[in-house]
């Protein structure tokens, strides 16, 4: 008997795993060949999404991608810095206030495509306020 699988990735989960995997491509040369087969893959499997849902790509779309994209390399750099001893511990909340926003971000892309959301999104702190995406209004994460 076959099985199939009963949880996949989605849309939002690949684009954001796609980020991080082209931020590894470039910042971890001895293993380039190995992200970009997974590059192909996840590009592969968002191709496939977009085909079988027949969703128009949106510009909120589009900016949600951007800031998921960019909270990522953030959350690298800092981490980076961290653990290199550049930066203190305590950055690593806004690692965390930052993630929220990604989670944000990811659960934008879900209301064009529909599917499962993280509703566990964290506000960013006070003391991170400069890092808040001017969202819409109406269409809250």
């Amino acid at each position: 008997m076959m099985k199939e699988r009963k949880f996949l990735p989605t849309i939002s989960e690949l684009i954001d795993r796609l980020s991080i995997v082209q931020l590894k491509e470039c910042k971890i040369p001895e293993n380039k060949v190995a992200y970009a087969e997974e590059i192909s893959d996840i590009v592969h499997d968002i191709q496939l999404i977009i085909n079988e849902t027949d969703q128009p790509i949106t510009a909120e779309m589009v900016r949600a991608i951007i800031v998921c994209a960019q909270m990522n390399a953030h959350i690298w750099y800092n981490e980076s810095n961290v653990r290199s001893g550049k930066e203190g511990p305590s950055m690593l909340a806004l690692t965390h206030g930052l993630n929220g926003i990604r989670n944000t971000a990811k659960n934008k892309i879900q209301e064009v495509f529909g599917g499962r959301k993280d509703y566990k999104i964290d506000c960013i702190a006070a003391d991170f306020k400069d890092w808040e995406v001017s969202w819409p209004k109406n269409q809250e994460g």
